[in-house]
């Protein structure tokens, strides 16, 4: 069993940036290139991970149960079906159900030795709350999209961090186009990496298959360009060198 499982949270400045796309993809591909894995749901107010995996409906117990005290966190630990070494806990079902950075410590704690990489899908936006609970994680992933408002959001929350001195930080862009630079929404990639100030540890680009599948509930098609960048940022998690590839 693992006893030091890397600790995961990814976040946003605001909504709308696909930060829970980003946990299922990368909480996906590291389970299948074998590490056991499991996202806990902390965006109160944008349940969706049972809806992603396919699991809505069929979820008995949650966090919510748990923070209550009517169950423990196994409990509310629920297996993926398409994905044997992935387990998700998904968030109340009562959006306004507080939780507090010394509970998902506690949460962690309890079931560390079960898992390889424990993913936190954090809520969304720039309050102290979030940052009290993200500055727990081993590493933090800055998800923005090319949107000036997002990069913004980004940067600003990035800032924060390094006010506070974690510099575990890094970046992940979103939804990437070529339209968005022909349009002119960017110049090209390097001006959001200058701009956060985050090392850039991988793009998704925008696809509609991912959009497709975590609506459905299904799995990505195994040629789905997100599929690939997902792998490919998973394996840099895991230490491997895989070369940054914008399709």
């Amino acid at each position: 069993m693992a006893k030091n499982p890397k600790l995961i949270a990814i976040t946003s400045g605001k909504g709308g940036t696909g930060k829970s796309s980003i946990c299922y993809g990368i909480g996906y591909t590291l389970a299948k290139q074998g590490n056991r894995t499991l996202i806990i749901e902390l965006d109160f107010g944008l349940r969706c991970l049972d809806i992603m995996f396919g699991m809505s409906g069929k979820v008995q117990y949650d966090l919510g149960d748990v923070l209550s005290g009517k169950k423990k966190i196994l409990d509310a630990v629920c297996v993926v079906p398409t994905a044997s070494n992935l387990n998700i806990v998904c968030a109340p079902r009562d959006a306004f159900m507080k939780v507090t950075a010394e509970q998902v410590v506690e949460i962690c704690r309890s079931v560390r030795q079960y898992f390889d990489y424990i993913i936190i899908d954090t809520g969304a936006g720039i309050s102290s709350h979030v940052f009290d609970i993200v500055e727990q994680a081993n590493l933090i992933l800055v998800v923005t999209t090319p949107d000036p408002i997002c990069i913004r959001d980004a940067t600003m929350m990035s800032d924060e961090f390094y006010k506070r001195g974690n510099k575990r930080q890094r970046l992940i862009v979103n939804k990437l186009s070529k339209n968005d630079i022909k349009t002119g929404m960017i110049t090209n990639l390097d001006e959001i990496i200058d701009t956060v100030g985050i090392q850039l540890l991988g793009v998704i680009p925008e696809d509609f298959a991912l959009k497709e599948a975590t609506g459905k509930g299904t799995p990505l098609s195994p040629t789905s360009p997100s599929l690939a960048a997902f792998d490919a940022i998973s394996k840099r998690l895991t230490g491997e060198t895989i070369p940054l590839s914008i399709k």
